[in-house]
């Protein structure tokens, strides 16, 4: 998990101290039962928040332990609860625009639903593929394979695109686990994990090429005082 303080990565550990359910009509519905979570960053020391829904099939938390979100958490959706937002280092310059607004848009809304925000992610992904990796196919996942394919991207590009895929997949279809039979959810930290893999990609395809431009063009000026040929 990555932080959202300071943005540095560690396993998390989360703690389950409350579990209640305030709406007084008793047994009423399922989303009436709440969970929180929390846990601390090891590098800041802040503290994260959780709100858990129980998501499942009708359940009564207190007779039936297994609903309990520190035996289960993944029978709730958890959405965060502090800080409200995720913190994101600003994007550089170089990024343009109609990328750049799908990004922060997508950081915006991940508090509140990682479904929005992996949604949006992948669209920011869509665009950029089409106009920097030149895909042609339709279909995203059609267009992360042929750039696998292409090998144009380092090998841990490659994976981690795989990896959005994947999510992908929770996130647009009712998969179930096989396990337990529950539909999947994309979770904050996976939709954290999309907005990390599209920064690598705006360093690849934007930051680095402007940072070697600049480079070949200093080298070139001193080629040209020296009265040498300059790089092509």
């Amino acid at each position: 998990m990555k932080c959202p303080y300071c943005f540095e990565n560690f396993h998390v550990k989360w703690y389950y101290p409350i579990f209640f359910k305030p709406n007084t009509n008793w047994l009423k519905e399922e989303d009436d039962y709440l969970g929180m979570r929390f846990c601390y960053c090891p590098s800041c020391n802040k503290i994260i928040i959780q709100i858990g829904k129980l998501i499942t099939g009708y359940q009564n938390p207190w007779e039936n332990p297994i609903s309990n979100p520190s035996s289960n958490p993944g029978m709730y959706t958890w959405i965060l609860f502090k800080p409200k937002t995720i913190s994101r280092a600003p994007l550089p310059p170089e990024i343009l625009p109609k990328f750049a607004d799908d990004y922060k848009e997508a950081c915006l809304v991940i508090a509140d639903s990682p479904k929005a925000s992996a949604a949006l992610s992948r669209r920011c992904l869509q665009n950029l593929l089409r106009e920097k990796a030149k895909t042609t196919k339709k279909d995203l996942s059609d267009q992360i394979q042929e750039v696998i394919d292409s090998k144009k991207l380092p090998s841990y590009l490659s994976e981690d695109l795989d990896a959005v895929r994947n999510i992908g997949n929770f996130g647009a279809h009712p998969i179930k686990s096989k396990g337990t039979g529950e539909i999947i959810e994309v979770e904050p930290g996976e939709a954290e994990w999309n907005l990390d893999i599209l920064e690598q990609l705006f360093d690849f395809y934007f930051v680095q090429p402007e940072i070697s431009r600049k480079k070949r063009e200093n080298l070139n000026q001193k080629l040209k005082d020296a009265g040498k040929p300059q790089m092509k």
